[in-house]
């Protein structure tokens, strides 16, 4: 069975097994028993497939994992994440949320833990992997890892000198977003992508070749209602049977499953440790079939034949972990409804002088000056000059392009804090610190931004305070 070193000193098998299922099999309010599902954990131990991928979220399974640490039996790496509700989130909720996972998982440290922002534009999601940090410094988590994190923001957590293992994001012949950027990334950095998604919630298998296509309220499981939406996204049915059709000649020829061809093909990608596959513990296993996976290679006939019918899909809109965060979110319930009730401001307002609202951030410069991170006046929205400071970090360490992603972040909070979006910006205004950094931070801009393309100026000047490599200011109209 193969395996990879995730971190120095730190294993795990190529194939994860995904217990996102649990809370599939949950969904109508019965818990999966602890203890079977144990026994169903020793048998995919048993067989070379030690590496468990479960979340606070997943109904039971951390439970699961629980009942199987506590029996003493084979070791087992369980991965599990920490995906909290939008907002901030004190030291002490990060330390509570971590405790509450040691001791469901029955351990003195967590293996892996992975974390999930629903939000870039909320500086909150930083504080809690700043917390994380020092969690992991004390002992408490060995590795950290991130889950449906887009290239930028990765690389702006690396330059801001935390330590992130790894990047579970979806990645399968329909959705080829982590081929890009985040490959780049990770060989660069050395950081592993683990895929999921890779079977598409069972589409890419035998079952759906030369089919009708199934209207959502046919579909059986949370997973098919969200890989629907991929496959709709990437130019709809018709063209998905083309790549199946490839798929399934890929199988034949090869002797093997169709989901062994699928998820081969993300295993052999450029940057790939592992690749997740799910699990309906005591219900369906297809253990013998994965071990299948290291029995073979894809040949150079079945790769271009894939490779032509990937060519007619459309791409999957926006970076790694967008369908989470922005329109059109392709998710089970086609939204975010069943992740959480609402989004709360980035940063508090209040009302000003003359039909004023402010944004404020709560540094002690707004004070000290006199000024506000924004002002709203009617329909048009003001945001002063902004670095890459937050609370007593500079965010992005010597990266200009880190350091002018976290600024156009806190540009597009403050704008949302007044009822704008980053899509109003009609003005903006940089400073850089040298010359050498503006293609960096230039290219930051246009990949933000490019969309609206807003009048622009960039201007070379001293920047106030060591480190500051950039400075932005911003001006929207909200129609």
């Amino acid at each position: 069975m193969e395996r990879i070193e995730l971190a120095p000193g730190f294993e795990i098998s190529r194939v994860l097994t995904g217990l996102w299922q649990i809370a599939d099999l949950e969904r109508e309010g019965d818990e999966v028993d602890a203890d079977r599902a144990a026994d169903e954990i020793q048998r995919y131990v048993d067989a070379g497939l030690t590496t468990f991928d479960m979340a606070d979220h997943y109904g039971s399974s951390e439970l699961i994992a629980g009942c199987y640490s506590r029996r003493g039996g084979a070791p087992a790496e369980l991965m599990t994440k920490w995906v909290p509700k939008p907002g901030r989130h004190t030291p002490e909720d990060v330390r509570e949320a971590v405790e509450r996972a040691l001791e469901r998982m029955g351990l003195a440290t967590l293996d892996v833990l992975q974390f999930h922002a629903w939000s870039y534009a909320d500086p909150a999601w930083l504080d809690c992997m700043f917390s994380l940090q020092d969690l992991k410094a004390e002992g408490l988590i060995r590795h950290l890892a991130m889950t449906n994190t887009d290239a930028a923001h990765m690389r702006m957590l690396l330059d801001s000198g935390v330590e992130v293992v790894s990047n579970q994001v979806c990645y399968s012949l329909i959705d080829q977003r982590a081929a890009g950027a985040m490959t780049d990334l990770c060989r660069e950095k050395g950081v592993k992508i683990l895929a999921f998604g890779t079977l598409a919630g069972g589409f890419l298998t035998e079952r759906w070749v030369a089919t009708p296509e199934p209207a959502m309220e046919e579909l059986e499981t949370w997973s098919q209602m969200k890989y629907k939406r991929f496959i709709d996204a990437a130019g709809g049915w018709a063209r998905f049977q083309t790549v199946l059709a490839s798929v399934e000649r890929a199988a034949k020829r090869l002797g093997v499953s169709m989901a062994n061809i699928a998820s081969r093909y993300i295993l052999e990608a450029p940057g790939v440790g592992g690749v997740i596959i799910g699990a309906r513990l005591g219900h369906s296993d297809h253990i013998d079939d994965t071990r299948r996976l290291f029995e073979f290679e894809l040949d150079a006939e079945s790769r271009a034949d894939i490779g032509e019918a990937l060519a007619r899909l459309d791409p999957i809109p926006g970076d790694c972990g967008d369908e989470y965060r922005k329109p059109p979110f392709l998710t089970a319930a086609g939204d975010l409804s069943d992740h959480f009730d609402a989004m709360p401001s980035p940063y508090p307002t209040e009302s000003g002088q003359n039909g004023r609202t402010k944004a404020l951030s709560g540094t002690v410069w707004e004070d000290l000056a006199g000024f506000s991170r924004a002002v709203r006046k009617g329909n048009r929205i003001f945001v002063s000059g902004t670095t890459a400071t937050h609370r007593d970090r500079l965010v992005g360490g010597t990266s200009a392009a880190s350091q002018a992603h976290f600024c156009l972040d806190k540009i597009e909070g403050a704008i949302q804090s007044l009822g704008g979006t980053i899509d109003d910006v009609v003005r903006t205004r940089i400073y850089v610190a040298t010359p050498d950094v503006a293609e960096d931070v230039s290219r930051a801009h246009g990949a933000r931004l490019g969309h609206v393309q807003p009048a622009n100026t960039l201007v070379h000047a001293g920047l106030i305070g060591d480190g500051y490599l950039v400075e932005m200011e911003a001006e929207a109209v909200v129609d």
